[in-house]
């Protein structure tokens, strides 16, 4: 059965008409929260529904082994199932008089979103890595000790050589899918041949995807989506506003992260003096040395 089918009515439409990257999953019938679903979820399902990925048989849950006989079934998949099947994002709480402080050293560690809920089990907001981000520069005066770092270069920080996971811009779509499963990242750099940087895909990409069911672009090269996500924002906004996400060794901090909060990304690819890529800067990796800075009960 195809893609176009099984997914018609998914709940990725909810990501989709909301505008969100992530949404948490209540079980009626446990009257709980049993996860959440975003995009590397979705990214998963595809992949196992084309059987592009193979996973072991003592590392299936319960859930997975059910999704998977519904799949080759041709069933409907309930959410629940498809909920964390990615295994990158668990769904993780904390409680409204957490302090901000000790959450942003959560998300040092690579904890990418939690759930606020108060004191009886009711969810009052999701707090992200960009939210909190946003936050946090929109009050940069309350946080001095903040000031100093925000003036050091990438290069002074440790942060300009992070290891580039890439794609060539001639690599299919799916395969570009397939390699971000693999290793475990939510997005690649698209490179030329030699090694500078084309663009930037990612699991939310598959947004453009699956809007009107283009399902078609699986098998396009990775530079014909960054062409087409272009093209598509230029005809809804009536001006380019495809984000560069590229800064360099010697951009200061602040600045980077001035701009993954003007652009929404979750990294940011740093370039030489040529445009190729030669590391990456992530918002885990800005939250860790945030972490150093401020006390957890900040």
């Amino acid at each position: 059965m195809s893609i176009n089918h099984k997914c018609e009515n998914a709940t990725y439409q909810v990501l989709l008409k909301n505008g969100i990257t992530s949404a948490p999953v209540y079980d009626r019938m446990k009257k709980m929260y049993v996860g959440m679903f975003d995009y590397g979820d979705l990214m998963t399902y595809i992949l196992l529904l084309l059987k592009k990925m193979d996973v072991a048989l003592e590392d299936q849950s319960m859930e997975m082994r059910d999704l998977i006989q519904r799949t080759s079934r041709s069933q409907n998949v309930p959410v629940k199932l498809a909920s964390d099947l990615s295994g990158k994002d668990p769904f993780c709480t904390v409680l409204e008089e957490t302090r901000l402080g000790a959450v942003v050293h959560d998300f040092g560690t690579g904890i990418h979103r939690v759930a606020v809920m108060d004191a009886e089990g009711k969810m009052k907001g999701i707090l992200s890595q960009s939210s909190t981000l946003d936050y946090l520069m929109r009050h940069l005066s309350e946080y001095p000790q903040l000031q100093p770092v925000m003036q050091k270069s990438l290069q002074q920080c440790g942060l300009s050589n992070g290891r580039v996971l890439s794609v060539n811009g001639d690599e299919k779509v799916l395969d570009a899918l397939i390699s971000m499963s693999t290793n475990s990242v939510s997005s690649l750099a698209v490179l030329d041949d030699q090694g500078v940087l084309l663009g930037n895909i990612s699991m939310t990409d598959i947004k453009h995807i699956m809007k009107n069911l283009r399902t078609s672009w699986l098998w396009i090269t990775c530079f014909q989506l960054v062409c087409k996500i272009r093209l598509s924002q230029g005809v809804e906004s009536g001006e380019d506003q495809y984000p560069v996400l590229d800064v360099n060794a010697k951009s200061t901090f602040g600045y980077t992260l001035s701009k993954l909060q003007a652009t929404k990304a979750h990294r940011m690819w740093v370039v030489n003096d040529s445009g190729c890529a030669v590391g990456v800067v992530s918002l885990t990796d800005v939250f860790r040395v945030l972490s150093g800075l401020i006390d957890t009960d900040d």
